[in-house]
């Protein structure tokens, strides 16, 4: 074996040169650069919590609370008319089918005329209903049922007249039944639109029908109303 030292082989061969500096960085420079471009648009999303998509969300919650308020104050408008219209019908069909009694004297033919006007104004006056929140629609709807119901009762009672007086008894009793059955259905209608009014701000609203003891109806609460 020779002593002599073996010559280093040139440069550039066997090894790979260095990269200067700058080509080094250069892509830790560009990361960066996306990084902080990327960073801009999601630091706005997260800074406030909220999105377009977020915001969009509220704005169409804000409209559709903004459209119920205005609709309950209608629908209570409406209820007051049309129960204020309906409170002499009640009062007829009460003396000539008295609740859980034998039926009394038969009404004026003139009179049963002007019930039919009446409850058939009412049933106009909820026809086509708009579109609203839940809780109003259900109103709406309750009270829409309970009209037509109560124009069925005076269907039925006039129906009854025009038969022979042995043939009325069952006509007069399904009357009557028909009867409290719009009383009690447009009394959870008219409570569920004292919640709402409740709810809105406006305070205790009751637009009850007169009802007697055995029509299953419910009655205000006894708060004063608008409070």
């Amino acid at each position: 074996m020779s002593n002599k030292t073996r010559p280093r082989p040139p440069a550039g061969r066997g090894s790979r040169p260095l990269a200067p500096p700058a080509r080094r960085l250069a892509p830790l420079v560009i990361a960066f650069a996306l990084g902080a471009l990327l960073a801009g648009p999601i630091g706005a999303v997260t800074a406030d919590g909220s999105s377009p998509a977020d915001d969009r969300v509220a704005a169409l919650r804000a409209q559709e609370a903004e459209r119920d308020a205005a609709q309950i104050v209608e629908l209570t408008s409406l209820a007051r008319r049309v129960r204020e219209s309906l409170v002499p019908v009640l009062e007829g069909l009460a003396k000539s089918v008295p609740v859980g009694q034998p039926p009394g004297p038969a009404a004026r033919q003139s009179d049963v005329e002007g019930w039919r006007v009446t409850t058939g104004k009412a049933v106009e006056d909820f026809a086509n209903p708009p579109s609203g929140g839940t809780g109003v629609n259900i109103a709406r709807s309750g009270l829409a049922a309970a009209v037509r119901t109560l124009d069925a009762a005076v269907d039925t009672y006039a129906t009854a007249l025009s038969q022979p007086q042995a043939g009325r008894g069952t006509l007069l009793e399904l009357a009557g039944r028909q009867r409290d059955i719009a009383v009690a259905t447009w009394s959870t209608a008219a409570t569920q639109l004292d919640v709402l009014n409740v709810d809105a701000g406006n305070g205790h609203t009751h637009v009850f029908l007169p009802a007697a003891p055995g029509q299953g109806a419910l009655t205000a609460d006894g708060a004063p109303e608008g409070k």
